[in-house]
């Protein structure tokens, strides 16, 4: 038997495929153009739905402060949620500010702020309320229900109902003679 010695300049020019390139042009001929960005829909008649930007932005930082670089403890530190992972920062949707939340944006949970109730003015300041998803609520009167006033009231003075006094009384006698 004999053997093929093969030098390692043959074996690579054996194991490279040579196709050629693919035209860009013709392959991707169905992009839509937003701004810089090329966006290929599945369908060439494909629409997306218009979105209005929100204006704010609720941060909460959720990754620990310890460990991470210098320049992105600067950002969060700029943002004023560098003390505690229970602080929030609320910050404007601006390119600038979009720089800073996208090098941070895997320490960070940013939500859009929304206003269901239209937004807030000057004298609406004390009566607003920011909920955990995101929207902003303004609540200028608080309405109570007299249902549910006489429901409390009658709940309140029940006789058969067991106040603190009572649950602790009898919780002491059980502990006292458990059997």
């Amino acid at each position: 038997m004999d053997k093929i010695l093969l030098s390692p300049a043959i074996i690579c020019r054996l194991s490279v495929r040579y196709f050629g390139k693919h035209n860009k042009r013709w392959v991707y001929k169905d992009g839509v153009r937003y701004g810089k960005i090329l966006y290929y829909p599945r369908d060439p008649d494909h629409k997306d739905p218009p979105i209005e930007p929100s204006k704010l932005f609720m941060v909460k930082r959720i990754k620990p402060y310890k460990g991470i670089p210098f320049w992105e403890k600067r950002i969060i530190r700029d943002l004023g949620i560098d003390e505690s992972t229970s602080e929030i920062a609320i910050v404007k949707n601006t390119p600038e500010m979009n720089t800073l939340l996208w090098k941070v944006k895997h320490l960070v949970k940013i939500t859009p702020i929304t206003f269901p109730y239209g937004e807030p003015t000057e004298e609406d300041i004390n009566y607003t309320f920011l909920k955990e998803t995101g929207e902003c609520i303004v609540a200028k009167e608080i309405k109570v229900d007299d249902s549910r006033l006489q429901a409390t009231e009658k709940f309140v003075k029940d006789q058969k109902r067991l106040d603190m006094d009572t649950l602790k009384r009898d919780s002491r006698l059980k502990w006292l003679n458990p059997w």
